[in-house]
């Protein structure tokens, strides 16, 4: 029974260590960044290392010219832009997009609270939750937090909703940390998104581009009036 015991010790302090390790990875690890060119101008983001599987495929989209050609398809003022829908790229005026797709889908990997939905984030899109319980990220659509600002209580009653409807009491997955209020209070955010969608990159320049294209006329589908495209997109360093 001791040498059993000693033996689970062993590959929990194992399994420790791995992880340990791998945390340290992931923070020394320096940061992909990728250039957006879109016909309203120039956007600069940062891909998270802590959300590794998110980082790889877009990383693998983006050498694949996937988005080069792609409408920006669905737009709300103060909320997020969102685009990487492949029909777009041939798509009339009036066609219904935002169902098309590569063929597989991204799990989740929600980091909250230590990465959130706050002003600038990029995050995945995905289907919603009846056909899609796993909250599994789209594999190629994305959209870009605008969002707004919100007060103390207002944070507190989101809180109190999403733990509620989702986890309980000590999950800390829909709790807000203190560094995402001052963010939600101070430069905005959509906070209720958080814990659902995963959240795997933020904007490092070109915010001003983004909040440009968030106020462009849109349709009843919240399709923008103007083609707004991605031009082309590119690693950098």
């Amino acid at each position: 029974m001791k040498s059993h015991a000693t033996f689970v010790f062993l590959i929990l302090v194992l399994a420790l260590t791995m992880q340990a390790c791998s945390s340290l990875k992931h923070s020394n690890e320096k940061e992909q960044k990728v250039l957006i060119q879109t016909t309203e101008g120039d956007i600069t983001l940062k891909l998270y290392n802590e959300t590794p599987l998110h980082r790889n495929n877009f990383i693998k989209l983006v050498n694949a010219k996937t988005y080069n050609g792609l409408l920006f398809h669905r737009v709300i003022k103060e909320f997020m832009i969102q685009g990487g829908d492949p029909q777009s790229k041939t798509a009339g005026p009036d066609t219904m997009l935002g169902d098309g797709d590569v063929g597989y889908t991204v799990p989740s990997e929600f980091r909250t609270p230590q990465i959130y939905h706050k002003y600038g984030t990029i995050a995945a899109a995905r289907e919603g939750d009846d056909s899609n319980p796993q909250k599994a990220s789209s594999g190629c659509q994305f959209y870009i937090v605008v969002g707004k600002k919100f007060t103390n209580e207002q944070l507190d009653k989101l809180e109190e909703s999403k733990i509620a409807r989702y986890g309980n009491t000590n999950d800390s997955t829909y709790k807000f940390s203190t560094q995402a209020r001052q963010d939600y209070i101070n430069v905005g955010g959509t906070p209720h998104l958080d814990g659902n969608y995963t959240v795997f990159g933020e904007i490092l320049k070109g915010m001003e581009v983004v909040e440009k294209i968030s106020e462009v006329e849109t349709d009843k589908h919240d399709r923008p009036i103007k083609a707004i495209r991605i031009k082309k997109m590119k690693l950098i360093r």
